[in-house]
């Protein structure tokens, strides 16, 4: 089994949202769900071990579905059974060729020193897609063998364990907060001398990587910062955009105010934006939308739908240059937009007509050094 990921600790509305063993995409709140694939899969590891030998077995159940059975040659024995349907076990790649599943009655012959078995524990999960009520990971009573043989009665969307472990268990944890969205009025100012992790909290880096940095030479107020640190494209197994850019809030967003500080190191052709109603990341961030408000170096602005910065809506001069604290401000109300500079409008009623809604999001021209400080989103 290869289970990616892990945990699902990312924006929802991102490529591949929610898929992993468990979700806890809400560090604010810290609310998480242990997912139906945690106990899917404590259907094989709570009965096996490292150095367990799968048995040449079928495998085939008669009214589809299969089953697996391994051993750790020392009399245990644990057969797990799936009885899933075709449309509930399809994955993205590759495609996987048309079956069909029906109820069925399995009877299971135990042979060689098998044979002396007499019980059997059992572990049963129903997955119910169109109920919406699933029983998970659930104890029935033992199944008796007779003469080495046992029936069972299998349904559709069904897993089994039968074992001769008598160790398994589901665990009694408390309940998780209540899920909560992400808070409306949120700032960060970076503002910690030895953090526990290199990123910032609720930032989800799509390109690029944004870590917490420490200006020695800097006596103000910027000594804090979160600084993009990845100078080279990396080699992807995706396309990453030519841009940096990491995301933070909720997706739902229509109506919000972006104020950062921002400071660009590199000369000549360094940038930065504050962006608005951003509606992608992962492998499609190359086209993603949104309200993206840049300064450069060269002493310019652009405001652009895109993040490729193709679909100009408004540019001009800024008087920004590099190796020096600025403080961009993004305003989305409806379908206008405008923009602030060190709190003096730069340039306003610029009409957006989409996305309608997005994250908030930081992030530089290209694979280059630039520091974010005081970062406020209001929504």
């Amino acid at each position: 089994t290869i289970a990616w990921n892990l945990v699902a600790s990312y924006y929802e509305e991102l490529p591949f949202g929610r898929c992993g063993l468990m979700t806890a995409q809400e560090p604010w709140s810290g609310h998480y769900k242990v997912e139906a694939p945690i106990w899917i899969t404590a259907h094989t590891t709570q009965f096996t071990q490292p150095g367990w030998s799968y048995l040449q077995v079928d495998g085939h159940l008669k009214g589809g579905g299969s089953f697996v059975a391994l051993t750790d040659g020392l009399g245990n024995l644990t057969i797990i059974i799936e009885t899933m349907t075709h449309n509930h076990s399809q994955c993205i790649r590759p495609p996987l060729p048309q079956f069909s599943v029906t109820p069925q009655r399995a009877t299971f012959y135990l042979k060689g020193s098998f044979h002396l078995v007499e019980t059997l524990q059992v572990w049963h999960s129903r997955l119910g897609f169109e109920s919406g009520n699933s029983s998970l990971f659930q104890q029935l009573p033992p199944v008796k063998v007779w003469k080495g043989s046992f029936s069972l009665d299998l349904n559709v969307d069904e897993v089994y364990t039968l074992t001769t472990l008598k160790t398994g268990q589901k665990c009694r944890c408390p309940e998780s907060p209540p899920s909560q969205p992400f808070p409306s009025n949120y700032k960060d100012d970076f503002n910690i001398r030895n953090p526990p992790f290199s990123e910032a909290p609720n930032f989800a880096d799509q390109t690029g990587v944004f870590e917490y940095f420490v200006n020695t030479s800097d006596p103000g107020d910027h000594v804090f910062t979160l600084r993009q640190v990845v100078l080279q494209r990396p080699i992807t197994w995706a396309s990453d955009a030519d841009q940096t850019i990491s995301v933070i809030g909720n997706f739902k967003w229509v109506n919000m105010t972006v104020t950062c500080d921002i400071y660009i190191e590199k000369q000549r052709d360094g940038g930065v934006f504050v962006a608005g109603r951003v509606d992608n990341g992962g492998i499609y961030v190359r086209r993603t939308k949104g309200v993206f408000f840049w300064v450069f170096a060269d002493g310019t602005y652009r405001v652009t739908g895109d993040l490729a910065g193709e679909e100009i809506l408004m540019k001009g001069l800024s008087g920004v240059r590099n190796n020096v604290w600025h403080t961009l401000t993004l305003n989305i109300q409806g379908t206008s937009a405008s923009g602030l500079l060190n709190g003096y409008p730069l340039w306003e009623n610029v009409t957006i007509s989409t996305p309608s809604n997005g994250w908030a999001a930081i992030g530089a021209r290209s694979f280059e050094f630039a520091q974010f400080d005081n970062f406020h989103v209001e929504a």
